[in-house]
C-alpha cells in the first residue's frame, strides 16, 4: 500500500500535462460557445472538445480532422434523427447504426465511425435532460468543441515532436541491441535455440519501425505547423536521416542470424572471434541510441563497429565454415551500417557516404 501511494507522483507526472490541457479545452470550448450560440449551457462544445482531444493528442493533423470530423457527424445525425423519431432504447441503437453508416459512406475510417457512434450515443442519453428541442446548435457546440481541441493539440500546446520519435526509435534500438546480444550468447555457446530466439526478435522489428515511421512523420508534422516546436526540426531530420542506415542494420542482422543458426545446427565450429564481433555490434548499437541527446557517443558508437570489423576479419582468416564465413560477411555489412548511422547523427555523413567498405572498416592511424 505504502508503495503503491509512493509511486502515484511518478505515475501522474507524465499524465498531468494532458489533464491540465483537456480541462482548458473543455472550459474554452464552453467560454466560445457562449459567447458564439444562444444555448446558455453549451455542454456539447465541452464534451465534443473534450473526445477530440482524447483521441487526437499525438496524431498527425489529417488523422486529428478526422476525428473531428467523427465527432460532428455523430451529433448531426443523432440531431436530426432524434427530432423525428423521439428517443429510447430501440432509438439509440437505430441512431448508432445510421452515424457509423453514414461515417463509412463518407469513407471514414475505423476511428471516425466509432467517434460518430459515441458521439451519437452521448447526444441522445444527455440531449433530454439539457433541452426539450434539438437545434443546430448542437453541431455547433461540436464544431466549436472540435476546433479547440485541434487548436490546443496542434497549435498552442502540441506535444514534443522530439520526445514522441525518441521513444519510439528507443524501442527500435532496444529491440536491435538485444537481439544482437542474444545471437552474441548463443554462438558463444553453441545455442542453435538461442540464436534462433534471436532471429526471432529480429524479425519482430517490422513493427516498431513502422512505429518509429509514423512517429517520425506525426513529429515533422507538428513541428511545421506549431510554431513552439520549430526548432526541435533539426533533431528530427538526424532521426530521419539516420534511420535510413539502422534499418539496413536491421535487415543484415537478420540475415547475419540466419547465417549463425545453421552455421551452429550444422555442428561446424564457430570462429572464437565471431560471437565477441557480434558482441561488439551489440555495444555499437547501444551506443548509438544514446548518441542523439548526447553526440560525443557517435565515436563510441563507430569504434564498437569498427572493432565489430577488425574481429570479422580475424574470423575470417583463422578459417570457417560456408555459413560462418556468410556470417561474418554479415557482422561486416552490419558494422557499415552502424557506422553510417553513427556519422550522420554526428553530422559528419559525407565522408562515410563516399568511402567504401574496407575504408570504414579499416583501422584508424
Amino acid at each position: 500500500m505504502i508503495s503503491s501511494l509512493r509511486a502515484l507522483p511518478a505515475r501522474m507526472r507524465p499524465r498531468f500535462w494532458p489533464i491540465v490541457q483537456t480541462a482548458a479545452a473543455a472550459m474554452a470550448a464552453w467560454g466560445l460557445a457562449t459567447l458564439a450560440l444562444p444555448d446558455g449551457r453549451p455542454s456539447f462544445a465541452s464534451i465534443a472538445a473534450v473526445i477530440c482531444l482524447g483521441a487526437s493528442y499525438g496524431q498527425r493533423g489529417q488523422r486529428a480532422v478526422q476525428l473531428v470530423a467523427g465527432v460532428v457527424l455523430g451529433i448531426c445525425v443523432a440531431t436530426v434523427l432524434v427530432a423525428l423519431i423521439g428517443t429510447g432504447l430501440v432509438q439509440m441503437g437505430l441512431l448508432v447504426v445510421l452515424a457509423m453508416t453514414a461515417a463509412t459512406l463518407l469513407g471514414g475510417g475505423e476511428l471516425l465511425t466509432s467517434e460518430a457512434a459515441v458521439s451519437a450515443i452521448l447526444l441522445v442519453s444527455l440531449g433530454p435532460g439539457s433541452s426539450p428541442h434539438f437545434t443546430a446548435n448542437r453541431i455547433l457546440e461540436a464544431l466549436i468543441g472540435g476546433g479547440v481541441s485541434l487548436a490546443i493539440s496542434s497549435l498552442f500546446f502540441p506535444p514534443d515532436p522530439a520526445l514522441l520519435v525518441g521513444r519510439a526509435a528507443q524501442a527500435v534500438f532496444g529491440g536491435l541491441g538485444a537481439a544482437l546480444d542474444r545471437l552474441a550468447a548463443a554462438l558463444e555457446s553453441g545455442d542453435a535455440e538461442g540464436a534462433a530466439a534471436a532471429l526471432a526478435a529480429a524479425r519482430g522489428l517490422d513493427e516498431p519501425l513502422a512505429e518509429f515511421g509514423e512517429a517520425l512523420r506525426t513529429g515533422r508534422e507538428t513541428a511545421r505547423l506549431a510554431p513552439r516546436r520549430r526548432p526541435v526540426r533539426g533533431e528530427l531530420e538526424r532521426y530521419g536521416a539516420s534511420f535510413a542506415q539502422v534499418d539496413f542494420a536491421i535487415r543484415d542482422t537478420r540475415v547475419l542470424a540466419r547465417h549463425a543458426l545453421r552455421a551452429l545446427r550444422s555442428g561446424e565450429p564457430v570462429p572464437p572471434a565471431l560471437p565477441a564481433a557480434v558482441r561488439e555490434l551489440g555495444l555499437a548499437t547501444w551506443e548509438l541510441a544514446g548518441a542523439y541527446e548526447r553526440p560525443e557517443r557517435c565515436d563510441a558508437a563507430g569504434g564498437h563497429a569498427l572493432r565489430a570489423g577488425t574481429l570479422a576479419r580475424e574470423a575470417t582468416e583463422a578459417g570457417a565454415s560456408e555459413d560462418a564465413r556468410q556470417a561474418i560477411g554479415q557482422v561486416r555489412s552490419t558494422a557499415v551500417d552502424l557506422r553510417r548511422a553513427a556519422s550522420l547523427v554526428a553530422g559528419t555523413a559525407e565522408a562515410a557516404d563516399e568511402a567504401p567498405t574496407e575504408d570504414l572498416l579499416a583501422p584508424s592511424g
